[in-house]
This record gives structure tokens, sequence and C-alpha cells, in this order.
């Protein structure tokens, strides 16, 4: 029988609209750190006094283990200079290592979609955006990849589950013996994942739809017993079944609503944007084009709406039934 393992929640404060964000630390056959908070001094601070709490030193923490590649669930790789092992999903890497080949692709498929899409200029500076984050990231280099099914290194009783969707590189990990459930930002109680947009991993992939992924993800966990979960952000929290069908419902009445501003004839994604998001979309631009993108993905994938191309700049309708 697998033995169970203690979970200890770590707490750091972040400087997005998000709040704070978690990290936990798990004791098995080595001390790994589950994510590794946002590159701050007040998150490294906060980190050294919660180990203490616990009877641990930083120095102590022997290998980090990555949900995925956004800032603040990777920052404090760079501080932890000791640990030799870090493991997480293969786009990690390239994060962590500033792969340029990849920002450059990052870069430009920004650059063309949201032409495509009609933003205006003044909202396409996405090198701003990453360039203001990037201190807040971390850096390095992972010692391995883990992948759907690998059991976390040192850690026999916890499993991965690939849950893109809110990030390309997103895993979860499960406890096959407890049923607990590492969902880093798969699952949150208080609010709803954003699908991100992002480009392909790897040259010539086409253009992932993260929806489509979350939506699949989400519904792949009903196949699991879940007990405990242990999320990126928020409070814990149990009833997984009842909260993924709830997220679902909600996608989809959002979905309705967006299918409802096409009645009157095709739009372009940021005219989409402006109807769904009217007293966000400029203060919190990249995260409400992503959600409007995610409910035009999910509307083409059932044929209701198709796109049309005219020229440079792409527009959504519905189909005729």
């Amino acid at each position: 029988m697998l033995k169970t393992e203690k979970v200890y929640q770590i707490t750091v404060p972040t400087p997005f609209p998000v709040g704070d964000v978690h990290m936990y630390l798990l004791k098995g056959d080595v001390l790994t750190l589950i994510d590794a908070g946002v590159n701050t001094d007040e998150a490294w601070e906060t980190l050294h006094y919660q180990l203490k709490e616990l009877g641990y030193d930083v120095k102590d923490i022997e290998q980090i283990i990555l949900t995925h590649h956004h800032p603040d669930h990777t920052g404090l790789v760079s501080r932890l200079e000791h640990v030799q092992q870090i493991y997480a999903h293969p786009l990690v890497e390239k994060w962590l290592t500033r792969d340029q080949e990849y920002f450059d692709r990052y870069f430009q498929f920004f650059e063309d979609y949201y032409q495509a899409w009609g933003v205006p200029e003044h909202f396409q500076d996405v090198l701003k955006t990453m360039k203001k984050n990037r201190h807040l990231a971390g850096e390095g280099a992972l010692t391995g990849y883990l992948q759907e099914h690998d059991t976390l290194p040192g850690h026999e009783g916890w499993t991965v589950i690939e849950t893109p969707g809110h990030a390309q590189s997103h895993l979860s990990f499960y406890h096959s013996y407890n049923h607990d459930l590492l969902a880093g930002d798969h699952m949150l109680y208080h609010i709803s994942s954003n699908p991100l947009l992002e480009p392909p991993m790897d040259k010539g992939q086409p253009r992932p739809k993260p929806m489509l992924q979350y939506r699949e993800s989400m519904q792949k966990m009903l196949s699991y017993e879940v007990n405990q979960v242990y999320p990126g952000h928020g409070p814990l929290f149990h009833k997984v079944d009842y909260l993924i069908k709830e997220r679902i419902n909600k996608q989809e009445k959002r979905a309705e609503k967006v299918f409802s501003f096409l009645a009157d004839g095709p739009l372009t994604p940021f005219e989409v944007c402006q109807k769904l998001f009217p007293r966000k979309f400029e203060s919190q631009f990249e995260l409400t084009l992503s959600e409007t993108m995610a409910q035009l993905d999910y509307l083409e994938s059932t044929g209701r709406v198709k796109v049309e191309r005219n020229g440079n700049r792409l527009t959504y309708m519905r189909v005729k039934q």
C-alpha cells in the first residue's frame, strides 16, 4: 500500500491582481517544493518565514516541481540556486531558459493575430507587457520533463495528469491512494481559470485553442475520484464534480451571450471583446481578449459560428441553419 504524504501549504504575496499564490511542500524520499511563487523580496522572505514555522530552511528543499510556466509559479527558482533537480512540462524549459527563438515566435504570433482580429495598434504591445513582468519569473533549466501518467520523482504515490487550458504547459498531480489533487491553476474554487492565448510550442503547429483544451481537461477530471484539492490560489476545496459542472455550465452561458452579439452580422474578435467586457477590455486587455477568443473557438467547434477572412482581417459570423 502506498504511503500518504503530508502536504504543507506555503502562501506568498504577488503583485498581480490574482493576489497571493500557494506553493506546497511534499516530504517523501526527497523534500519537494511544488511551484515557486514569484520573484520578489517579499515572496522570498515569506517563504523563509513559513518554512521556518514548519521546521525547515530553504536549503532543505531538494527539488522543485512546477505546475506551469507563469511567473507567479516559477519566480523563486532563480533564488533557490542550490536546488539541482527541477521538473516540469517541456514548454516550461523555454521560459526558464529565456529561449529567444520561442520568444520571437511568441511576439510574432500575437502581432499577426492581433492584426487579424482587428485589435487597434495601441493594444498590441505584448513585448512591453512581457518585459515588464520578466523579472518576476524564474530563470534556470529543467532536470527532466514530466508527462501524463509519470510518477513524481521521489514521491511514488503522486502521478502526473496533463491539464492544458489555462496554460499550454499545465500539469496537475494526483495521489492515487488518498485521492488528493495538486491542481495548480487548473481548478480554483473562488474564480474560473482563464484559458489564455499562447502560440504553439513548436514551429509549424496550429494555434492552440485553450478553451477546448480547458473543457477537455476539466471533463477528464470527472473520471478521477478527487478528495482534497490544493489549488494555486484561493481556498482548499472538495466537491470537484459539482465545481466542474458549474464551470462548464457558466462557460456555455457566456458563449451564448457571445453568440447573441453575432445576430446582426459578422464581428471581429476585438469588436466582440468590446461588447463582452465593456468596462474591462481596456484595463485587462490580454485577459479579456483571451476569454473572448475562448468563446469564439468553442462556438466554432459546435458548428454554430464560422470564420471568414477578408484580406488580413478575420470576422466571425453565425452559420445559417
